[in-house]
């Protein structure tokens, strides 16, 4: 009896230890731990992170995630509050006022105010600003009390609110201005933990953030402009997020290990012309060029399909959009003919800069060169850094020709408003037919109207051609199948605040 009793209490202190081992086992701090950094590849270098010195889609991609500005954008093109909670526009639609959030705190610690909205957009308008001109139109700026701030414009803008959605409009601190560039202080949902110029950048989790925290605790941005590296990163799980050239979608569609998110980019690539050049000055040889170019051997070559041809200076995603692909077609026989007519029956030397750390411009870039060498133009293909592309090119305006990307508008206004004679764009239509145009469609009230102007825009960008128009190229990322919540945006930024890992 005494051996039956010895035998059922070992038997239930085991029993005891086993459902306490069970349970150890099963407890929160033993459970699967659900990943919180995330490390993505990129392909060019910020030009540094100060949101109102740079037109550089690279900076915005990341500055985005660590400034905010009044309003923001969905995917779905919905404008929505962001630093502003609410706003209204006067009945004449020349006044604009913003009741900002009352519990919004800069990454020093110091509370952001109606004052710091103000002294943003005077940054933004000053002569050191790429982007001054698409705000000439604000006339005053007005502090009402410390939360509410009130914007006047000197003519009506009926695409004004939309002004406000852009990543360079982002408010900052004045104390900290004059550093931003490499300490950029902001109220976004990361804060810049490190950054190593030409090797990564970490972003950090705000916590003092105003809004939802971010899922994130860091992202790692890793420079990888090599395209078959990134990819190889991606393979082995060193990287969670990659963008994807044309020629890898094959490489990861139908791996159950991996997701491909694709949508055409609200951008447009374009090949410039420098109109103030002798040679490029002639009607006859910019259409001659055009006709000469196969856009969509463009295409194949430099996204393997994935883009969309165009035929003036709009993406098909926008709802202004009118195909005017059809005016000038592919016909390497005429072109020869209009170059004979313009007094080059033997063509001529030209030179193309493109941006090296932009494979999509450059492969684009190459394909025109051949094609042209065939009407007897001689295109001398110069390959440049970024950072050089911008000043030299963007902002001198010393080239001849280039290939490049135009992104991330969200009205027809902001992506012709380069075309005014008077502009001081590295491209633009001297002759003036669009001037007034431009100045009609800024004020249309009328959508249907405002849809005609822009019509008549691209007709004569398309028969004019102070640049060539050359496709709509699709975005593409590919991702870890764990990866959630990451999406694609009309304006060209990542934003990471929803981004999240499965287990």
């Amino acid at each position: 009896m005494k051996n039956s009793k010895l035998l059922l209490l070992i038997i239930a202190v085991l029993t005891m230890f086993s459902i306490t081992a069970c349970q150890k086992e099963n407890t929160p701090d033993n459970a699967a731990t659900v990943k919180t950094d995330l490390t993505m590849g990129y392909t060019t270098e910020p030009e540094g992170l100060d949101p109102h010195r740079t037109a550089a889609a690279s900076t915005f991609t990341v500055t985005n995630n660590i400034y905010d500005t009044l309003v923001g954008v969905t995917p779905d093109w919905e404008i929505v509050p962001r630093l502003a909670k609410d706003w209204e526009i006067s009945e004449n639609g020349m006044e604009i006022t913003f009741k900002l959030r009352d519990d919004v705190k800069f990454h020093n610690g110091r509370q952001m105010t109606a004052k710091d909205v103000e002294f943003s957009f005077n940054r933004l308008k000053d002569a050191e600003s790429p982007k001054a001109r698409d705000y000439e139109n604000i006339t005053g700026i007005e502090v009402v009390d410390d939360y509410t701030i009130k914007f006047t414009t000197g003519t009506l803008d009926v695409e004004l609110l939309k002004n406000f959605a852009y990543p360079w409009t982002a408010v900052v601190p004045e104390e900290a201005a004059d550093n931003l560039k490499t300490n950029p202080v902001g109220t976004g949902a990361f804060t810049l933990k490190e950054w190593i110029p030409q090797q990564h950048l970490v972003l950090q989790r705000n916590d003092n953030y105003y809004g939802d925290k971010a899922k994130l605790e860091t992202v790692k941005l890793v420079l990888i402009p090599d395209a078959t590296s990134m990819m190889a990163g991606f393979q082995v799980g060193d990287l969670d997020i990659m963008p994807l050239t044309g020629d890898q979608v094959t490489m990861v569609e139908g791996n159950s290990a991996y997701q491909v998110i694709s949508e055409p980019m609200n951008a447009v690539q374009i090949m410039s012309l420098n109109t103030d050049n002798e040679i490029l000055s002639n009607e006859k040889v910019r259409q001659a060029m055009a006709m000469a170019i196969n856009k969509q051997e463009v295409i194949d070559a430099s996204m393997f399909g994935y883009g969309d041809q165009i035929g003036s200076h709009l993406p098909p995603t926008s709802p202004d959009y009118y195909d005017s692909n059809d005016i000038i077609e592919y016909n390497p026989e005429k072109a020869k003919e209009l170059l004979k007519e313009a007094g080059y029956e033997n063509g001529f030397d030209i030179k193309m800069a493109l941006p090296k750390n932009y494979q999509l411009h450059v492969d684009a870039g190459q394909v025109i060169a051949d094609q042209l060498s065939k009407i007897g133009i001689n295109v001398n293909i110069e390959l440049i850094e970024w950072g050089t592309w911008l000043s030299e090119v963007y902002g001198a305006k010393n080239f001849e020709t280039t290939v490049v990307g135009h992104t991330g508008r969200l009205d027809s206004y902001a992506f012709l408003s380069r075309y005014y004679s008077d502009s001081n764009d590295y491209i633009s239509l001297k002759s003036g037919e669009v001037d007034e145009l431009l100045d009609r469609a800024k004020q249309e009230l009328d959508g249907d109207k405002r849809k005609e102007i822009y019509k008549e825009i691209q007709i004569i960008l398309a028969n004019k051609l102070p640049a060539i128009y050359l496709q709509t190229p699709h975005t593409m990322l590919a991702l870890q199948k764990n990866v959630k919540g990451m999406e694609i945006f009309p304006i060209d930024f990542y934003d990471f605040k929803e981004v999240y890992f499965t287990e």
